[in-house]
């Protein structure tokens, strides 16, 4: 699948060490309105020391289904209850 985003593939995100270790997935996405960071998180709460710094392209190629968020502006969040759901957005 081709990447959607219009952020560059190397665009610097957050994403939690429960997506990354691939025992569970991304369930909470938010493009931060103050700096556009994109944050990829399982929904739980975490401790600073739980997120981990990877490229967009990363998180898209863990995680296609992230590609239909490519134009959700910053100051957004979306939500899903399962992987298999679809993303709900949400403006902060």
């Amino acid at each position: 699948m081709e990447f959607p985003f219009y952020d560059e593939p190397n665009t610097a995100t957050i994403i939690c060490c429960h997506i990354m270790e691939n025992t569970a997935p991304i369930l909470y996405v938010s493009h931060d309105e103050d700096d556009g960071i994109w944050q990829f998180l399982c929904g739980k709460v975490h401790e600073i020391e739980e997120a981990k710094l990877v490229s967009l392209k990363w998180v898209f190629d863990l995680d296609n289904s992230i590609g239909v968020l490519r134009d959700m502006p910053c100051g957004c969040y979306a939500e899903r209850k399962t992987q298999n759901d679809d993303w709900v957005i949400r403006k902060r």
